[in-house]
């Protein structure tokens, strides 16, 4: 691609990435590799691991241009495959003992009140992730959630994508998403609570 010359549009990049254009690929590689980095980064939590599954998905990728039909935008197809790079590396490894949820779920009195007094805090993880005072916090508390939780927090709120779609992609069932976000979210708020003092509960 030449340099100063217009950016390509959604269409010839279409037809570049299914022609194989090294160009092309070049591109997407230099545009969306560091956002493909930054998810493989939170699902791994290793930048060894991220850089390599970055790099196998952009090989996938290329192997299966042929069936990108353009019903979503490249730069959501190469995100997705980013994102089941990352799982099945995930998947790969040795499953060592997680940690307990337990000790950072809610708990509750005899008369049904928390036992903490909770902080008002209703805004989506995304939402919250993205406002500069708090952004770090919320980044630490995911970090330290189990796996297990952490990836479904992260594919449903961070990613956006729908409990069959988080289902589909973790093995499991769309029930069993909704459980996990939910006691996710939970946790997260109680790692969060010091953080969100001033407002009633």
């Amino acid at each position: 691609m030449e340099s100063g010359a217009p950016a390509p549009t959604d269409a010839e990049l279409v037809d570049g990435l299914r022609a194989g254009d090294p160009s092309t690929f070049e591109l997407l590689v230099r545009n969306e590799g560091p956002r493909m980095l930054s998810v493989t980064r939170r699902i791994l939590k290793d930048d060894d691991e991220a850089r390599e599954a970055v790099q196998e998905a952009f090989v996938s990728a290329f192997r299966a241009r042929a069936q990108f039909h353009a019903d979503s935008r490249i730069s959501t197809w190469l995100h997705r495959i980013a994102v089941n790079a990352a799982l099945s590396r995930l998947r790969s490894r040795r499953r060592r003992p997680e940690d307990s949820l337990e000790d950072l779920l809610p708990r509750f009195m005899p008369n049904g009140h928390h036992v903490e007094h909770f902080t008002s805090w209703t805004e989506p993880a995304d939402v919250t992730i993205g406002r500069k005072e708090t952004s770090a916090q919320v980044r630490q508390a995911i970090d330290s959630l189990p796996e297990t939780f952490r990836t479904v927090l992260m594919l449903r709120d961070i990613e956006g994508l729908s409990s069959q779609e988080t289902a589909a992609m973790l093995n499991i069932t769309p029930n069993a998403v909704k459980l996990r976000l939910h006691r996710a979210r939970m946790a997260l708020r109680t790692l969060l609570a010091p953080h969100f003092q001033g407002a009633s509960a």
